[in-house]
């Protein structure tokens, strides 16, 4: 369990430390697996929850449509920035 520190003890560390000070022993960088425990609880930013069923066929054809509509609109010379098309010029 972690340890739960006052303000002013996080002050005092804060003030005791200075730029140089070298990284704990048990720091983690960002992105790694840390070894079952949580660098951040879980109620203030859950770990995104990517999976292959985000991707149906459905959603990869409509964004892809979305695109290419949009490139097509550009490559003809109308704006599209305020969602009416409009010459550019």
């Amino acid at each position: 369990m972690a340890e739960h520190l006052s303000d002013a003890e996080l002050a005092d560390l804060a003030m005791a430390s200075t730029p140089t000070d070298p990284f704990a022993d048990g720091a983690v960088p960002f992105g790694q697996e840390s070894m079952g425990a949580e660098l951040l609880p879980e109620w203030y930013m859950p770990v995104p929850q990517m999976s292959a069923a985000d991707r149906t066929p459905r959603r990869v054809f409509t964004v892809g449509l979305i695109i290419v509509a949009m490139l097509l609109l550009n490559g003809v010379g109308l704006c599209v920035t305020y969602g009416l098309p409009e010459i550019a010029w």
